[in-house]
């Protein structure tokens, strides 16, 4: 991506970590949670990847192809199983949101850094949307109010592994969120 490389380096810290703790929310004992995780996993990595500044690794040219069937196969799951669980709609934006951003990529690394227009393109734009509202409306549902309100503790069951913990998983979905924005920004 394009931009400072102090931020670049935290990204890629933010992302990879959120992605190693994925892959741990796939050790659960609740087969939705393990679904969701190996999905949020990819994304984790796959972001953090996408995000290691230019200024210190250029991908080769079909880096960027390559991610783009990675996520657009990866949407076709999320889509698929968007059937049952309606979370895999998120999914699929996201997986969306990467195939846009690496075919962006491939553009730019092949025809230069120079976009020849101004503002924001008009998908970017949408992205930048969603994506806020995600962020908001998870920051939201991160409040300790909500379990308050629903008379329950906020720490779950004591069967509740530290990987189901609901809120666990918010924060890593809503830290995922913050990423997204940031790299749409930098487009």
């Amino acid at each position: 991506m394009h931009g400072p490389t102090s931020s670049g380096w935290l990204l890629v810290a933010l992302c990879a970590a959120t992605g190693t703790y994925c892959l741990l929310r796939m050790r659960s004992g609740v087969e939705e949670q393990r679904r969701a995780a190996g999905g949020e996993a990819l994304m984790g990595f796959g972001m953090a990847a996408m995000a290691v500044p230019a200024a210190v690794f250029t991908p080769p040219a079909w880096a960027w192809p390559a991610y783009a069937v990675l996520f657009g196969a990866a949407g076709l799951r999320a889509l698929w199983s968007a059937r049952s669980e309606r979370h895999h709609l998120h999914h699929l934006v996201g997986d969306a949101a990467m195939v846009y951003m690496a075919l962006v990529m491939a553009g730019t690394s092949a025809h230069g850094h120079a976009h020849g227009s101004s503002g924001i393109p008009l998908l970017t734009g949408l992205l930048l949307l969603y994506f806020t509202g995600y962020v908001l409306l998870t920051g939201v549902r991160l409040l300790p109010v909500a379990a308050v309100a629903r008379g329950g503790t906020a720490g779950g069951g004591a069967a509740d592994g530290w990987g189901d913990r609901p809120e666990l998983a918010r924060a890593c979905r809503l830290s995922m969120g913050i990423a997204m924005l940031a790299m749409l920004l930098t487009m």
